[in-house]
C-alpha cells in the first residue's frame, strides 16, 4: 500500500495543475475576445481570397437569408418610381428566357474591369497588388444555400454609387425601357437601355451586392424587390480588395442555375466574347490511391523473439503486400475553371472568322440578343500611317431614339480600343453623326494609351481613323444593294443565280432603307466629300418604279433623249403627289417623276444641285422646260392682255407675276415659286415649326407665280370677258376665286380661308339663281325658362322604372 501512495498523489497533482491551466485560458480568452474563428475553406483552388466564408458568417447572416428580411441595423432606401416599376414588370413576367440574367451580370461586370483597366493607364497604383490586381470574373454556386454568386475586380462602388445606380435615381433608359417592354413584352432588349441589373429578380427574390471602392469602404446594397433597399457598412464578409460581388438568392423554380453544364452553357451562348477571363468554381473527379482496408492488430502483435533473418524476410514480404493492398478511388476535387478561351475576333483574319461566330459576337457587342442578325458587317485592317482594326455592324432594326436630339447627342456606338485596352464608348469623332447608328470597335496601334480623354480627342491620327471608316462604313452599305437581287434591274438573270443565298438577301436593301434611309439623308447634307457616294444610296419612288424604290442610277438609265434635268417634287404623300397637277403635261410626254415625301427631303434638295452631271428640277418651282413648243410666242402674245390685267388683280395677293404655263393639260392654272426660294411644301414645314419667327419667313418664302393654260375653257373665257369689260366686278371675283383655287391645289395655305369660303357661297349663290341680297332667315326669340326641380313622386316613379330595368338585365 504504501508503495503506491506516492505516484498516486504525483498523478493527482499533475490533473490538477492541467484543469488550472486550461481554465485559466478560457478565461482570457473570454475576455479578450481575440480567437479567429475557423475558417470553413482555408483556400479555395489556390487562390486566396476567393469567394470564401466564414463560420462567423455564416452564424450572423443566417438568420436574415433564411426569413430574407433586410438588416435591421441597414440603412433604408425607397427604390425610385421608375425603378419600381420595371422590378414590378420584371418580377411578374411570364418570359420564359429567364437566362439572361447571367449575361446582363457578366457585361456589366466587363464594364467594370474596363474601367479599372483604364484607370490604371495613368495611375498603376488602383490595381492594387496581389490577386486584387488580376482583373477576371468569377461565379460560384452554393446548391446547400440556393446562392449563386458572381465577382468581379473592377471599379466597385462606392455607398454613393450603390444609391445612385441601383435605387434612386433611374437612369434615362429605364422609362423607355418600360415602355419599349410594355409595348413589345421582349425582356432581351434590356441591357440596351442600361438596366441589366434588374433582370436579377427574373431568378432571384433576395439579393445581395457588395462592393468595395478604393475611395470608400466596403458596403452591402440589398434588397427584396418589394420597392425598398439597405445599405450597411461591410464588417462580417471578407473585404473585397477591390470590385463587386453579387449573391443571388436563388427562388425555387430557378434551381437549374445551380447547376455548373448550365451555366458554363450560358457563358459560351452569351459571353464567349467578352475580354476578361470568366472562372468558374467547378467541381472535377480525380482518381486517388488510398490504402485498402487493413487489420490494424496484424502488425502490431508480432513477436519479438523472431530471429533476425526471419524479421528481414517478414520486412521484404510486408513491402510487398503494403503495394497490392492500396486501392484507387474517385474523389470530388474543385478548382477555378476558365470558359471563355476565344480569341477576339478583330484580331483574326476575317477568312478564319466564320458568318456564326460573327453574328455571336455582334450579340454580344450590342447587347441585342434577339434572333435577327445583322444587315451587313465589315472586318478589316487598315495600314499605313496609322494602323488599325476594325469589325462595323448594320443592326437589324433602328435604335428607338435614334433620331431624337440628333445633332445635341453625343452618343457613340463604336467601341475605341488601343493595344486591346478598352478605352471609351463616347468617341463621337470616330464616326460622323449619320453614321451613329453603326454598331463595332476600333483597336488601334498608334494612338497612345497612357493620356487623357481629352488628348485622345486631339490626336491627329483620329481624322485619319474617321476618314478611313466612314469608306469602309459606305462600302459595306453600297454591298448590301449590291447583293440583293431586288436591285439587279436590267441584269441578266444568270448574273443574279450565281449570288449563293440569294432568297435571304432579297429585299434586305430595302429593309435597310426603311430603317436608316433618312440617316443617308442627312449625311448628303453634312458631308460634303462624300455627297456624290451618299447620292448612289438614295432610294425613292417615281411615277415608273410600279410602287418599288429606285435609284439615282436607275433614274438617269431611264431618261428621255434630250432631257438635260432629273425631275422631281416634294409633298405630303405619294397618293397626293401623284394627282398633282404640276405633273400631268410630264406624265403625258412620258417624263419620269421622282416622288419625295420625307420632311428632310426639302433641306437635302438644298444641298444635292447635281448628279452625274444632271440638274435637279423641282416640277412645282419656275424654271421648268420640257422640249420646245412652236406655238409658244404667239400663246404669249394672245394672252399678253389677260395675264397683264389678272397682275394688276392680284396686286394684293403678293403674286410676282402671270405667265403662260408648259406644264398643265387639265388643270386652268397653278401657283408656283421662284426657283430658289421656299417650295409650298417648304412653306408648310416652316409655319409647322414651333420655334419659328414668322417676320423672317417673307425673306425665305419664294415669289409666287401663276401660271395659266391657254387651252384650258376658262381660261379662254376669262380672257374673252376682260377683252369686252375689264373693270366687271364679277370677271374680277372670278379671277381672285381662281387664283384661291389654285393657290390650295397647289399646296400653299390659305392666308384667309374665310375670305375663300365666301367667294365659294357667293359663286354657289349664283349657280342656284339665288339673289346675292337674299338675306338669312332670322330666328324666333324664344326666353329660356328654368326647369322645374323634379318632384318626389317623379323622382321616386324614375328610380322604381330604373330598379325594374336592372332587375331585367
Amino acid at each position: 500500500m504504501g508503495k503506491w501512495t506516492i505516484p498516486s498523489a504525483l498523478i493527482l497533482l499533475c490533473l490538477l495543475s492541467l484543469l488550472s491551466d486550461q481554465g485559466r485560458k478560457l478565461q482570457a480568452n473570454a475576455k479578450e475576445g481575440a480567437v479567429d474563428p475557423p475558417k470553413v475553406e482555408d483556400n479555395i483552388g489556390a487562390v486566396p481570397h476567393g469567394l470564401q466564408t466564414d463560420s462567423d458568417v455564416v452564424k450572423r447572416e443566417s438568420d436574415s437569408i433564411s426569413s430574407r428580411s433586410l438588416r435591421n441595423n441597414a440603412e433604408k432606401f425607397e427604390f425610385q418610381a421608375e425603378v419600381s416599376r420595371l422590378m414590378d414588370i420584371i418580377i411578374n413576367s411570364l418570359y420564359s428566357n429567364k437566362d439572361i440574367f447571367l449575361r446582363e451580370l457578366i457585361s456589366n461586370a466587363s464594364d467594370a474591369l474596363d474601367k479599372i483597366r483604364f484607370l490604371s493607364l495613368t495611375d498603376k497604383e488602383v490595381l492594387g497588388e496581389g490577386d486584387t490586381s488580376k482583373l477576371e470574373i468569377q461565379i460560384k454556386l452554393d446548391k446547400e444555400k440556393k446562392v449563386l454568386s458572381l465577382r468581379d475586380r473592377g471599379i466597385g462602388m462606392t455607398k454613393e454609387d450603390l444609391i445612385k445606380n441601383l435605387g434612386t435615381i433611374a437612369k434615362s433608359g429605364t422609362s423607355a425601357f418600360v415602355e419599349k417592354m410594355q409595348s413589345t413584352g421582349d425582356l432581351n432588349l434590356i441591357g440596351q437601355f442600361g438596366v441589366g441589373f434588374y433582370s436579377v429578380y427574373l431568378v432571384a427574390d433576395y439579393v445581395e451586392v457588395i462592393s468595395k471602392h478604393n475611395d470608400d469602404k466596403q458596403y452591402v446594397w440589398e434588397s427584396k424587390a418589394d420597392g425598398a433597399f439597405a445599405i450597411s457598412e461591410d464588417t462580417w464578409n471578407e473585404p473585397l480588395g477591390r470590385g463587386t460581388e453579387i449573391r443571388l438568392h436563388l427562388r425555387d423554380e430557378a434551381q437549374e442555375y445551380l447547376e455548373e453544364s448550365k451555366l458554363k452553357e450560358l457563358v459560351k451562348k452569351y459571353s464567349e466574347f467578352i475580354n476578361f477571363p470568366i472562372y468558374i468554381w467547378a467541381s472535377k473527379e480525380v482518381d486517388v490511391e488510398v490504402p485498402a482496408a487493413e487489420d490494424e492488430s496484424s502488425d502490431e502483435e508480432s513477436s519479438d523473439s523472431t530471429s533476425s533473418e526471419e524479421g528481414e524476410d517478414e520486412a521484404d514480404k510486408s513491402e510487398d503486400e503494403d503495394t497490392e493492398k492500396k486501392k484507387t478511388v474517385k474523389e470530388t476535387t474543385y478548382e477555378w475553371e476558365r470558359l471563355n478561351y476565344v480569341k477576339a475576333i478583330w484580331l483574326r483574319s476575317p477568312k478564319d472568322v466564320t458568318n456564326e461566330e460573327y453574328v455571336k459576337f455582334y450579340h454580344s457587342l450590342t447587347k441585342d440578343f434577339s434572333d435577327e442578325k445583322p444587315m451587313a458587317w465589315s472586318h478589316f485592317t487598315a495600314e499605313g500611317d496609322v494602323e488599325f482594326k476594325a469589325v462595323l455592324f448594320v443592326p437589324p432594326k433602328a435604335p428607338h431614339n435614334l433620331y431624337q436630339s440628333y445633332y445635341n447627342s453625343n452618343k457613340s456606338n463604336l467601341k475605341l480600343y488601343v493595344r486591346r485596352v478598352f478605352i471609351s464608348d463616347e468617341f463621337d469623332e470616330l464616326l460622323p453623326k449619320f453614321l451613329s447608328f453603326l454598331m463595332g470597335l476600333v483597336d488601334s496601334d498608334t494612338l497612345p494609351l497612357n493620356v487623357s480623354r481629352e488628348m485622345l480627342q486631339a490626336h491627329s491620327s483620329l481624322k485619319t481613323i474617321k476618314k478611313k471608316l466612314v469608306r469602309k462604313a459606305l462600302d459595306m452599305i453600297r454591298r448590301i444593294a449590291d447583293e440583293d437581287p431586288d436591285e439587279f434591274s436590267g441584269k441578266d438573270e444568270k448574273d443574279v443565280e450565281k449570288s449563293g443565298d440569294e432568297d435571304e438577301k432579297k429585299g434586305q436593301y430595302t429593309k435597310f432603307w426603311n430603317e436608316y434611309g433618312k440617316s443617308i439623308k442627312l449625311g448628303i447634307i453634312e458631308d460634303a466629300t462624300n455627297r456624290n457616294r451618299l447620292a448612289k444610296l438614295l432610294r425613292f419612288e417615281s411615277t415608273k418604279s410600279d410602287g418599288k424604290l429606285t435609284s439615282l442610277d436607275q433614274y438617269i438609265s431611264r431618261m428621255k433623249s434630250g432631257q438635260k434635268d432629273i425631275f422631281y417634287i416634294t409633298g405630303i404623300s405619294k397618293e397626293q403627289l401623284e394627282k398633282s397637277p404640276f405633273l400631268e403635261r410630264l406624265k403625258k410626254k412620258n417624263y419620269e417623276v421622282i416622288f419625295f415625301t420625307d420632311p428632310v427631303d426639302e433641306y437635302l434638295m438644298q444641298y444635292l444641285m447635281d448628279y452625274e452631271g444632271k440638274q435637279f428640277q423641282n416640277v412645282s418651282k419656275d424654271g421648268l422646260k420640257i422640249g420646245k413648243d412652236s406655238k409658244s410666242r404667239e400663246l404669249k402674245d394672245s394672252f399678253k392682255e389677260l395675264t397683264k390685267w389678272w397682275k394688276g388683280t392680284l396686286k394684293t395677293e403678293d403674286v410676282d407675276e402671270v405667265k403662260i404655263s408648259n406644264r398643265l393639260d387639265n388643270t386652268p392654272c397653278v401657283v408656283v415659286t421662284s426657283k430658289f426660294g421656299w417650295s409650298a411644301n417648304m412653306e408648310r414645314l416652316m409655319q409647322a415649326q414651333t420655334l419659328t419667327d414668322a417676320s423672317k419667313q417673307a425673306y425665305m418664302r419664294g415669289k409666287r407665280i401663276l401660271e395659266i393654260n391657254p387651252r384650258h375653257p376658262i381660261i379662254k373665257e376669262l380672257r374673252e370677258r376682260v377683252v369686252k369689260d375689264p373693270e366687271d366686278e364679277g370677271v374680277k371675283q372670278t379671277a381672285q376665286l381662281i387664283y384661291q383655287t389654285a393657290l390650295m391645289e397647289s399646296g400653299f395655305i390659305l392666308a384667309d380661308p374665310k375670305d375663300f369660303a365666301s367667294r365659294i357661297y357667293s359663286s354657289v349663290k349664283s349657280s342656284l339663281n339665288i339673289s346675292p341680297d337674299a338675306t338669312i332667315e332670322e330666328e324666333d326669340d324664344v326666353e329660356e325658362t328654368e326647369t322645374e326641380p323634379e318632384t318626389k313622386a317623379g323622382k321616386d316613379g324614375a328610380d322604381a322604372e330604373s330598379s325594374d330595368l336592372k332587375d331585367e338585365l
